[in-house]
């Protein structure tokens, strides 16, 4: 223990003094107020080896987040396709460089980054990528690249997608933790991980065909940006083929093998330069910093970013919060220079009534001016019950969205508590069902079924509303709901998305719908971010608790953080099944 606490406090010590010394640099750094200059036949560097997030703040100090406490500074996917709009009509971008080796994003995100740089290329310029290593989900994005470079020996992967499921009955059967579940739908298995120790067969079965409808996607996409066929690419794939760089090579797959250094000479050729020459950079966060993306106008279109697990009250950085979110929403409803709406969801799910609350909100919304719902990577339980109420959903084939389901966990601690460190408790109460919620007894058979009676009217409650929304019978919302998750794909066919697409196709829509030429409005962004030296507070707060755990819990704190969230949540939550992690 003394061993320890010397380890926390030194690192405690080294982690306060380092964020001192960074904040008189960034200071020192936003008092310089130089203006961005793009070097002429410069190339776009575009470093997907980050995590990709809907929206960042607008601040100089992004490219040193790292040194903010987290892994990597994310990157804004606004900021993304901005800039590669934008640089295929800059004549001092000469191209793009790719960095996708460690992609951490989800397939909807690629897929609309991979669509911007098909875009790019019409513009004549050349991307070029370049990786030691290609994840499945790296390659999707490289595959649309002139010239894709894989180190000699390097590795790329193309064999297929999988989803590996965390439990934790094992855990509550060491602990003497009993958990306590409430659920409505066969395939609501969001409480298997605390039930079972191994995936349902309805569990297998809808991730196993969520799977397959993501790769189907993939394997075409990636064949037609290759020049094969899907039956060469499915074979290569299911067999495993690919397994040396060569083999990535004779497969057509990438166009060379090399090392960095011949990568630059690629692009000093490029750009005309001679050999060793320095090449013209600039990275994504800088260079939108040199244009203006929108320019003043009266009609507007505003985006209303919603991003992570849904909670009630104002929420923060990492969730959608029902106050906050409300609150946007009735701003631009009621802002007569907005004529329609975007609520752009990249969420698995949370509170059901901090849901209905948002729900709500659009439902008042869509009286007075279109409601369009973008859906990202993931819009699934609480994620799609933002976007049902909208006029038109916009989801990517690769879209992960329904799980229309609603369940309740109340643990019992009582066992744990007084076997492992001897907490006992008694009670005092005015009626029978005063300590319904309390965690430190066993429910009985009575308290039991109120519990349940209440999730099955929330799950009616939710099924009711999502087929107003979606203009069917209720009996056929019912046949897809049940907690099933579906790919964008499965989504469309199943009525519960309209349009195939993305976050332009979303706009373009919200402004034919609101009547608006193109050209003849501009996007504003909710919520707005908060003034950096706030966020910078936060930050460091927040890193100090990532420190604290990591300390604690080793490589086990991630999977610590994942149970102290599911052990916080209060109320009925309507949720993705489990975390669904496709890699």
């Amino acid at each position: 223990m003394k061993s320890f606490f010397k380890i926390f406090f030194a690192s405690l010590l080294a982690f306060i003094v380092f964020n001192l010394v960074l904040l008189f640099l960034f200071i020192g750094i936003a008092s310089s107020g130089e203006e961005t200059v793009v070097p002429t036949n410069a190339y776009l560097q575009l470093d997907l080896s980050r995590p990709i997030v809907e929206m960042t703040a607008d601040d100089p100090f992004a490219e040193l987040g790292q040194a903010l406490g987290n892994e990597a500074a994310p990157l804004g996917l606004k900021s993304v396709l901005n800039t590669l709009k934008h640089a295929a009509t800059d004549d001092n971008i000469k191209g793009i460089y790719l960095n996708s080796s460690f992609v951490m994003a989800g397939f909807a995100q690629l897929e609309e980054i991979r669509n911007a740089l098909i875009k790019f290329k019409e513009s004549g310029k050349p991307v070029i990528a370049y990786a030691e290593t290609f994840s499945e989900s790296g390659y999707y994005v490289a595959s649309v690249a002139d010239e894709i470079i894989l180190n000699p020996v390097g590795m790329l992967e193309v064999n297929g997608l999988t989803s590996e499921v965390m439990f934790f009955k094992g855990t509550f059967e060491k602990l003497n933790i009993e958990p306590q579940i409430f659920r409505v739908g066969t395939f609501k298995s969001a409480v298997e991980p605390f039930l079972r120790k191994d995936m349902s067969e309805p569990s297998k079965q809808q991730v196993g065909e969520l799977l397959n409808s993501v790769y189907d996607h993939y394997l075409a996409e990636v064949a037609e940006a290759r020049g094969i066929s899907v039956d060469e690419l499915t074979r290569i794939s299911d067999q495993f083929l690919v397994r040396t760089p060569q083999d990535a090579l004779k497969y057509g797959l990438v166009t060379s093998l090399g090392y960095y250094d011949e990568v630059l000479a690629i692009m000093r050729e490029n750009a005309g330069l001679e050999a060793d020459a320095d090449i013209p950079s600039i990275s994504v966060n800088k260079y939108e910093k040199s244009f203006v993306a929108d320019s003043y106008q009266q009609n507007r279109i505003a985006v209303i970013v919603a991003e992570g697990n849904i909670v009630s009250g104002e929420g923060d950085a990492q969730s959608i919060g029902s106050d906050k979110f409300a609150k946007e929403i009735r701003k631009a409803r009621l802002d007569d220079k907005i004529k329609a709406i975007v609520l752009r969801i990249n969420s698995p799910g949370g509170s059901a009534l901090a849901s209905d609350v948002m729900w709500r909100e659009v439902q008042l919304a869509k009286q007075v001016k279109p409601v369009i719902a973008s859906m990202s990577s993931v819009a699934a339980s609480g994620g799609y019950y933002m976007a049902m109420a909208c006029d038109t959903i916009v989801a990517q084939p690769n879209t992960i969205t329904g799980s229309i389901g609603i369940f309740a966990i109340i643990p019992d601690l009582s066992n744990f508590l007084e076997s492992k460190i001897g907490v006992t408790f008694d009670r005092v109460s005015t009626g029978e069902y005063s300590d319904l919620y309390t965690v430190t007894r066993s429910l009985n058979e009575a308290e039991k079924q109120i519990i349940q009676n209440m999730v099955e009217r929330g799950y009616e409650d939710f099924t009711t509303k999502a087929a107003e929304g979606r203009d069917m019978p209720v009996e056929q919302l019912l046949e897809v709901a049940s907690g099933r998750v579906w790919s964008g794909v499965e989504a469309k066919d199943r009525g519960l998305v309209d349009v195939l697409g993305g976050y332009d196709d979303a706009v373009r829509i919200a402004a034919e719908a609101a009547g608006l030429e193109e050209g003849k409005y501009m996007k504003v962004y909710y919520p707005e971010m908060k003034p950096f030296f706030q966020q910078l507070m936060e930050e460091l707060g927040s890193s100090a608790s990532v420190l604290y755990d990591r300390v604690m819990y080793g490589e086990a704190s991630a999977y610590v953080k994942e149970l102290k969230y599911v052990m916080e949540n209060k109320g009925l939550q309507t949720r993705m099944p489990f975390d669904l992690e496709i890699k």
